[in-house]
């Protein structure tokens, strides 16, 4: 009889004595001694793209625009494109898991349609994102080429005039410093306010989060309007770019607290545990683990925080008002960012300002990507990954440590001395265990009748004893018992039969 090793796929021949309770079928043994390695474990593909799969996609892709072309056009009086794409997304998912469910389970159908409404749903998204970035930059092609579109202001152009005169330098510039104002501000509060609410939590810190939650969903004109009331009506200040970073960072502030905290929760719980059980106190566990780990995270908040305040335009109108001339002090007079340009300029009807406006909705986009690409370089990359930066300083580290170690555990060092430098280098060691914790010395000379004795010597029982008077025997302490030895005064043992000490 002939066997299949599940393992290794080779027949073997099996013990005579073994059990026959299987019966295997005639057509079954034949396919067996033909074939024995198709019984062999074979994983199962769970991922990639098949034959049948390709197949039931573009079947049923191609079934439900049948179907969607029958009821828009014979069977149903329906109209419009929104909802003949609509039906035909629908019928081919419907068709989609028909076809599917002859193959595999009710789980691998699940599956499979809701694979493929994820897939639906990001490319539906990547393609609105580059229909917008690429209108744009088709839009704006003309004034995208001219040098002096980056270099020049509109204080000496007009709408009439052509692309080879004005720029958006102005507008560029008011931009990078209402952005730096709001980033100076939003950074250190949203963070701090973040940390607070992640690391002590009690009654008032939900109320912070509540007013945070509630003010992420701010209109932005009710920002303008607060700053303007304050700021410029009764404070008494002029309309200038400091107004509009304050109003820029009140538009920040709620969506880079609400990130971070949400980024700070994601940090182990473990990890600062560990901080805490070695000793390090709350403020040096926030600064030197639990921020380091969500830096990366941290770095994705502000970029969201700054996504949102570069593209306001109704705070900076109402703060910094407007002005077609280049002013780079942002404590006075009035001045424009990006955004208000690109609505000033699409308002008219020449084509040449138009042409401006779409460019300068490109070099927004263009100064978006420049700082979310800063933003990752500072953030670096996530907890548990090293850039080949961080990989060599870490290795420098690691180096240096362990030749400190090594210096420590060096053969020639040692923890308890066993010399006096003033010796000539000849040591000894005590006996028995005894006086570990001191260091064995050379025997002490017998000190000068005028010696002063020194206050700080410490001194053995024996040289507490009373002198003996002249003519009578020296005083004798308890003898010592059996198998016993007493230490004396410099250290040696006392022989208890003739009371001489070596």
């Amino acid at each position: 009889m002939t066997v299949v090793d599940l393992e290794k796929g080779a027949p073997q021949d099996a013990p005579q004595d073994a059990p026959q309770d299987a019966p295997v079928s005639p057509a079954a043994r034949t396919s067996l001694a033909a074939d024995p390695v198709a019984l062999s474990d074979v994983p199962r593909r769970i991922g990639g793209f098949t034959r049948s799969g390709v197949l039931s996609v573009f079947g049923a892709a191609a079934s439900g625009l049948c179907v969607a072309v029958l009821l828009f056009g014979e069977l149903a009086p329906f109209s419009g494109a929104l909802g003949f794409f609509v039906t035909a997304y629908l019928s081919f998912l419907g068709i989609y898991a028909v076809l599917t469910g002859l193959e595999e389970d009710g789980q691998a159908v699940r599956d499979r349609v809701m694979t493929v409404v994820l897939w639906s749903a990001g490319g539906l998204m990547f393609a609105a994102l580059t229909m917008v970035v690429g209108f744009t930059a088709w839009r704006g092609r003309e004034a995208l080429p001219h040098a002096n579109f980056f270099t020049q202001d509109m204080q000496a152009a007009g709408p009439l005039d052509p692309l080879s005169d004005g720029g958006i330098a102005h507008a560029m510039l008011g931009t990078l410093i209402m952005i730096a104002i709001a980033l100076a501000i939003t950074v250190p509060l949203g963070l701090a306010c973040a940390v607070y609410l992640n690391q002590i939590p009690g009654r008032f810190s939900r109320f912070v989060r509540t007013i945070v939650e509630a003010m992420t969903a701010l209109p932005s004109i009710v920002a303008g309007l607060m700053v303007y009331a304050v700021w410029i009506l009764n404070l008494g200040m002029q309309k200038s770019g400091l107004a509009a970073g304050f109003a820029i960072s009140v538009m920040m502030l709620p969506i880079v607290i609400r990130a971070a905290d949400v980024v700070l929760r994601l940090v182990p719980g473990t990890l600062t545990e560990a901080s805490e059980a070695l000793g390090a106190p709350r403020w040096r566990t926030v600064w030197h683990v639990v921020l380091p780990t969500a830096r990366s995270g941290l770095a994705t908040a502000v970029i969201l925080g700054t996504a949102r305040g570069i593209g306001e335009t109704s705070p900076v109108l109402l703060t910094a008002g407007f002005t077609a001339a280049l002013n780079g002090d942002p404590t006075s007079g009035p001045m424009v960012s990006l955004p208000l340009a690109v609505f000033n300029f699409v308002k008219s009807p020449e084509p040449t300002m138009i042409a401006r406006g779409f460019g300068a909705a490109a070099v927004l986009m263009a100064l978006v990507l420049v700082l979310f690409v800063i933003a990752r370089v500072i953030g670096g990359r996530g907890p548990g990954h090293q850039n080949k930066r961080q990989a060599r300083r870490a290795a420098r580290a690691s180096r240096r440590d362990t030749t400190r170690f090594a210096e420590l555990h060096t053969p020639g060092l040692e923890l308890f001395e066993t010399g006096s430098s003033e010796t000539d280098g000849e040591t000894e060691r005590p006996e028995g265990g005894a006086g570990l914790h001191q260091s064995a010395a050379a025997p002490r000379s017998a000190p000068s009748p005028d010696a002063p004795a020194a206050d700080n010597v410490e001194q053995s029982p024996e040289d507490n004893a009373p002198a003996a008077a002249d003519g009578d025997p020296a005083p004798q302490g308890p003898p010592a018992p059996d198998n016993e030895t007493r230490t004396g005064g410099a250290g040696g043992n006392t022989d208890p039969a003739t009371g001489d000490s070596h």
